[in-house]
């Protein structure tokens, strides 16, 4: 089967849009495919707009833009309204519906609306939402066995943050199950 995953994420800076990307990106990494990662944000950061293409592939990848997603994650309503017309037919659309009110407005999709900040708040993983979401985008996508999930953790998370290390585990664990 090939892989010719189109990834794009977005949200307010601070969401840890960028982090999500670079989770996606190893697990791509570690199953020896080729990878893009080009994150972009505002000059505001916190707060401002933050996007972030991947591209997982078996083959070699010509340009690291994600134009026509088939795998979207919005992670605030700006994001959904301005990327959800452009997900690819048949693609997936995961949205934080804690954030997120508005029902889909495609039917040629994939919807999945994930309350992944409250389920954040909830379960004392504040600023998590986005491993929650990352959770669910694997259990939906299979973009990597659930095995490896903690092997690329230990890529992504710091050394310096360690303590991290569960706490992310946990947030992709409730979402993959949610």
């Amino acid at each position: 089967m090939s892989v010719n995953h189109q990834i794009l994420i977005a949200g307010f800076g601070g969401q840890g849009i960028l982090f999500s990307g670079k989770y996606l990106v190893y697990t791509g990494m570690l199953a020896d495919h080729e990878v893009t990662w080009l994150p972009s944000y505002g000059p505001e950061m916190r707060g401002g707009t933050a996007n972030c293409s991947v591209i997982i592939s078996d083959t070699l990848i010509g340009s690291p833009i994600v134009s026509k997603p088939n795998i979207l994650i919005v992670m605030n309503l700006p994001s959904y309204d301005k990327y959800e017309g452009s997900a690819a037919p048949g693609g997936k659309i995961f949205v934080d519906s804690s954030l997120i009110t508005r029902a889909a407005g495609r039917t040629d999709v994939d919807s999945f609306f994930i309350p992944a900040t409250q389920l954040a708040m909830d379960n004392n993983l504040k600023g998590l939402a986005n491993m929650i979401m990352i959770g669910k985008v694997i259990r939906e996508t299979q973009l990597c066995p659930y095995d490896h999930i903690k092997n690329t953790m230990l890529k992504v998370v710091p050394a310096s943050k360690k303590e991290l290390l569960e706490l992310n585990l946990k947030a992709v664990d409730i979402g993959y199950n949610y």
